[in-house]
């Protein structure tokens, strides 16, 4: 401070300067300096005139400051300096905090006159943008304040210059991700001027993440509950969603929709509202109409709609619309926004017609609201807002105008008068005391007629009951009967609007009206007066309503036809005069206040005169109407036949509408049943994998069985391995064909010892043939033969008992394969659907059924083998039958050889003893007798002999 002592002149200066003169000073040595910290305090001192001296510095100073943030970037302190003096040179916001009373008023502007200087250049404003990437606290806060003001200031121009630099948007969408909250929240007032008005600029900050963060800081702020932090990114967030398709697009298909649903979770304490909760949560709700504005593209519209509906949005509005405690604004805010959540939207207009007011007996909350509606005491912007919600739940829903004209009719009404419809409110409302609930009631009866040909007729049959004793009269009647008797013009404009929905496209309400004598001399009296200007407006709507007469009337009623009414305009009003009138309503300036938006938006009770749908009728049946007044009766006639071509077509058309409505109900329906299908093919497609893992589960179960039954014997395990019906592996199937390969070669070596057998036998008989020609040969057969059968024997016993085995083994096999068979026929129930969808899924398991069948061929080809071999084996056993009896016979013929033999034996000793006795007698006698051996040569000799003659015989 000693040098700002010393510039300024000290205390031995004679006078004290002038502002201006300091300034220069200050202004001088920032510019010729070299030390830093001379220019630094320069520059602190600048900054503490700024305030009081706004004009001075701005003027002086403002280049050298631009100079010292291009030329001493390194110096944090020294910049922060700078652009505090240059935001208070440029921000009007602390002249408006501290009025100078001796200010000029050519000050005022002050700051946009140094904005446009300083944005002169548009390398400032990118320089600030840089001076806003540092991380210093000293150096970004007073940098986003800067370039705030002077979005304030000259924002268009400032928005271009930030647009055309490079990443210039993106450098200031990180302030939003600055942990200090002051740079944060000043961050978002800086985007909040950035984006207004700029949908270029609301793209790119939309597209950079900017709804994600800005919910998050909503939420970390605690919602509604939070403080103005909250409220300015609510601003921010209706900044670039208002107007813009394309962000209220890519906000939707964000899913950020349904994060807006916990700001309208309210406790069920609602008492003692803050001022700042209730500000953010009308901004809250403003939001959200944003979203579905009704002049925003319908598919726009429409596709929020069903978000907010999917998500519970609209459940918890009507939460809060049916809440207690709530504040009035807040409640006629929420009003409004279920209307243009629901308007145009089925099944949210079915939705709001289920929900019931917490009251016991529970109310719909339609009646309820339409109670308020038709109450004079409630505040006029509730009601207000209570008809618009009325209008948009009838909006393009003809379910909703048949529920509310089903209520007028006689054969619905509740005898016993426990409760209220919405009919009778709206009847009460129609013919009340209050002008402002006639007018409300019409507008919204004329609402449930809209575009609904079938309703106007229907409510025809409604009778009502005016006093004790007088016969009730119809509802079209006791309309005319008010509209006559003088009554309100805010009450006669609501019947005129009313009459003239009814009446329009409905030849047998015009019938109906014009059947009563007393209405057409109303209404050309009417029209005919010269009355001030507040009747102008009843004057203009009598002759609309004159003009549906004529334009929609069938010529059922001879004394009202076409022809004869115009007759009676000419005559009594004059065309010209006619026609006047009728451009009274459109050059009315309420009219043009209601044909802007849909929601009725009055500034005053008195100002409540024409409902937008109805100024859709006007325009839509002034030409028509003129034109009809003019014509002649053969245009009439020509115009009938276009009429009834029209009508033909129409029908038509409404046919094909009709037949595409079916087709549409119908494709709704098959799509309905392909989600069905789809749904249950996942279902099932979920069964078939969990069946296939129990079908794994079985063949592990099937596995362990197979084993705990083959622990009884292993040739029952391999064989048992070979039935398997699921997990038979390939080893298994070589094991179980190398078995049956081994019991084929025993079978041919069995039936390879047959064969030797048979020919064994073969040639025994035929040794048979050769036995006895002489005694020692035969008893040699003899005992040969005997030798033969008795290992003929051996070897029979010996084929029986394999025979036997192998029997046995074979019966085994077949026992074993009837157990498999069995388990795997209870295996099979088990397994269902899903062993057919794994057997179709695996191809290799497929293979191994084919084995397992071929296995199954092989075995019954060698269980008919076995049968042959029975067979063979009975045929074996016969043969050693017929053997044993050739035996038995061989043996009897041996046994008779022996005994011959014996006999021949004792003849021969007698013999030998009578030769021997001979001998004696012989040599007794002189006779030579040869010796032994002599003897036995020749005897051997002899019997050589006996042995020629047998085999001569």
């Amino acid at each position: 401070m000693s040098f700002l002592w010393n510039v300024m002149g000290g205390p031995s200066a004679g006078t004290q300067p002038s502002g201006a003169d300091t300034i220069q000073k200050l202004c001088d040595r920032v510019a010729s300096s070299t030390l830093l910290d001379d220019r630094r305090d320069a520059v602190r001192a600048l900054k503490s005139l700024s305030k009081k001296y706004r004009l001075e510095v701005g003027i002086q100073a403002m280049e050298h400051l631009i100079h010292v943030l291009q030329t001493d970037r390194s110096d944090s302190e020294i910049i922060g300096y700078a652009l505090d003096t240059l935001y208070n040179v440029i921000s009007n916001d602390l002249e408006e905090e501290e009025p100078e009373e001796n200010s000029p008023k050519a000050a005022d502007d002050l700051g946009g006159q140094f904005t446009e200087i300083f944005i002169k250049q548009p390398e400032n404003v990118t320089l600030l943008l840089t001076l806003v990437e540092e991380f210093d606290f000293h150096v970004r806060w007073p940098g986003v304040k800067l370039l705030t003001s002077l979005l304030k200031q000259q924002g268009p121009q400032v928005q271009q210059i930030i647009l055309v630099s490079p990443m210039g948007v993106s450098r200031l969408m990180d302030l939003l991700a600055d942990s200090r909250e002051v740079i944060r929240n000043d961050g978002v007032l800086l985007l909040q001027q950035l984006t207004k008005s700029n949908a270029a600029i609301q793209k790119i900050v939309a597209f950079e993440n900017a709804f994600e963060r800005l919910l998050d800081i909503i939420t970390e702020e605690g919602n509604s509950d939070g403080g103005i932090v909250v409220e300015d990114c609510l601003l921010l967030l209706q900044n670039l969603l208002k107007n813009n398709n394309s962000n209220q697009n890519f906000f939707k298909e964000g899913s950020y929709i349904q994060r807006m649903k916990p700001w309208f979770e309210v406790g069920d304490d609602n008492c003692g509202w803050s001022a700042q909760k209730v500000t953010n949560l009308h901004l809250m709700l403003q939001l959200v109409r944003v979203l579905v504005s009704p002049t925003n593209p319908p598919g726009a519209t429409s596709s929020c709609q069903k978000a907010m509906s999917h998500c519970g949005l609209l459940q918890q509005l009507c939460t809060i619309l049916m809440a207690t405690g709530v504040p009035a604004d807040i409640l006629t805010e929420t009003i409004n926004t279920v209307s243009e959540v629901i308007r145009g939207c089925q099944m949210n207009q079915d939705y709001f017609a289920s929900v019931n007011a917490p009251s016991n007996p529970p109310r719909p909350a339609i009646v309820v609201l339409l109670m308020s509606m038709v109450n004079e005491r409630q505040p006029f912007v509730l009601r207000c807002a209570v008809l618009y919600c009325f209008q948009c739940f009838l909006y393009k829903n003809q379910k909703g105008q048949g529920e509310i004209v089903s209520t007028l009719l006689p054969s619905t009404i509740d005898a016993t008068g426990n409760s209220v419809s919405a009919g009778q409110l709206l009847c009460g409302g129609l013919f009340s005391t209050d002008s402002l609930s006639n007018w409300c009631a019409a507008v919204a009866l004329a609402h449930a007629l809209q575009e609904n040909a079938t309703l106007k007729e229907q409510l025809l049959r409604v009778q009502l009951a005016t006093s004790i004793g007088n016969p009730p009269v119809s509802l079209l009647q006791q309309c005319t009967n008010i509209l006559s008797q003088g009554s309100k013009v805010q009450t006669r404009v609501g019947l005129l609007m009313l009459l003239c929905t009814w009446l329009s496209n409905c030849s047998i309400a015009v019938t109906h009206f014009l059947h009563n004598p007393a209405n057409i001399p109303f209404l050309t009296g009417q029209i005919a007066e010269n009355l001030g200007e507040e009747e102008q407006l009843v004057q203009g709507l009598c002759a609309l309503l004159l003009g549906i007469s004529i334009y929609y009337n069938d010529n059922s009623l001879e004394n009202y036809r076409k022809e004869k009414l115009k007759q009676l305009i000419e005559k009594r009003i004059g065309r010209e005069n006619f026609i006047e009138k009728l451009g009274f309503i459109s050059k009315h300036e309420l009219y043009s206040k209601a044909a802007q938006k849909p929601q009725p938006s009055f500034s005053s009770p008195d100002h409540m005169m024409f409902d937008h749908e109805f100024t859709k009728l006007v325009k839509e049946l002034e030409g028509v109407i003129s034109k009809a007044i003019y014509k002649s009766s053969e245009e009439d006639k020509k115009e009938e036949e276009v009429k009834k071509t029209l009508e033909q077509h129409d029908n038509i058309v409404t046919h094909y509408k009709k037949v595409i409505r079916e087709q549409d109900q119908e494709l709704e329906e098959l799509k309905q049943r392909v989600n069905t299908l789809t749904s249950q093919n996942e279902q099932l497609q979920a069964t078939v994998t969990q069946q296939v893992s129990q079908i794994q589960q079985h063949k592990d179960q099937y596995n362990l069985l197979k084993v705990q039954l083959g622990k009884d014997t292993q040739h029952h395990n391999s064989h048992g391995d070979a039935f398997q019906v699921n997990g038979l592996q390939t080893e298994e199937v070589s094991k179980l064909r190398e078995e049956l390969d081994e019991w084929k070669n025993k079978h041919e070596l069995l039936q390879g010892q047959l064969r030797e057998k048979e020919s064994v036998i073969e040639q025994l008989k035929s040794s048979r043939l050769e036995m006895g020609t002489t005694e020692q040969s035969s008893q040699t057969g003899r005992s040969g033969g005997l030798e033969l059968s008795g290992d003929l024997q051996k070897e029979l016993e010996s084929l029986r008992s394999q025979v036997q085995l192998q029997s046995a083994e074979i019966s085994k096999l077949q026992m074993e394969n009837q157990k498999l068979q069995v388990m795997n026929a209870a295996a099979e129930p088990a397994l269902g659907d899903g062993g057919a969808a794994a057997a179709n899924g695996s191809e290799a398991e497929g293979r191994l059924q084919q084995e397992i069948k071929e296995l199954k061929s092989e075995v019954k080809a060698l269980s008919e083998e076995k049968e042959a071999l029975k067979q063979h084996l009975d045929s074996s056993s016969s043969t050693v039958a017929i053997l044993q009896d050739e035996k038995s016979k061989l043996q009897q013929e041996v046994a008779e050889s022996k005994k011959e033999q014996d006999d021949l034996l004792v003849l021969l000793a007698d013999q030998d003893q009578k030769l021997s006795a001979l001998k004696i007698k012989l040599k007794d006698l002189g006779v030579p007798v040869e010796d032994e051996d002599d003897i036995e040569s020749g005897d051997q000799g002899d019997e050589d002999e006996d042995g020629d003659e047998e085999e001569q015989d």
